[in-house]
């Protein structure tokens, strides 16, 4: 496969996992869709970081946009635009890295959650993790299901920033392979 073929294959999967961070993060503000949580100010702290809205969604989408028209003729069009390519994939490591610490932080964390009459964050340096015991989850009182809430949306973005961030990583590399060795051999077929 050449350069331009393998920086369009990153992009377009880059494309979905961008959106799936943004919709994450944005769904984290709304706890059982309700706003009153959010206007309330009753919000993991680790959501209003938005590792998946900067991070993994417009951190991860403006290089997915340019390794694509990097890629666009089939071929690297360029050299200048693959060694370009490396430092727009750095800067999408850079994002997928800041999701996926903010999303590791959370999920370490817990929710913040009312435990009895007080709003806390109850499972925070819990040992053994709350993650594995099941048992203390019914610990959250408010808002209901809280802790399922934030385990699947922010274990969604732990996994969607390892990707970004394997993909950035390997379209550095290919940005480097274009930049030295040029534009493929032959005519490829797209």
């Amino acid at each position: 496969m050449c350069t331009g073929t393998c920086s369009r294959c990153i992009a377009v999967t880059l494309y979905p996992l961008a959106l799936i961070s943004i919709i994450c993060n944005i769904v984290l503000f709304f706890p059982n869709g309700e706003i009153k949580y959010a206007k309330d100010g009753h919000l993991t702290e680790e959501v209003k970081y938005m590792g998946g809205l900067i991070g993994g969604g417009v951190m991860v989408l403006l290089p997915a946009l340019y390794i694509h028209l990097t890629g666009k003729q089939g071929c690297c069009g360029n050299r200048c635009g693959m060694f370009l390519s490396i430092a727009f994939a750095a800067v999408g490591v850079t994002g997928a890295l800041y999701s996926l610490s903010v999303a590791a932080l959370a999920l370490k964390n817990g929710p913040l959650c009312k435990a009895i009459v007080i709003w806390s964050t109850p499972f925070k340096d819990s040992d053994p993790s709350y993650l594995t015991d099941d048992t203390w989850w019914g610990t959250c009182t408010e808002p209901k299901k809280i802790v399922q809430f934030n385990i699947g949306l922010f274990g969604t973005l732990l996994a969607c920033s390892c990707l970004q961030a394997v993909l950035c990583a390997i379209q550095m590399i290919n940005g480097l392979f274009g930049c030295l060795c040029g534009t493929c051999g032959g005519k490829s077929v797209i």
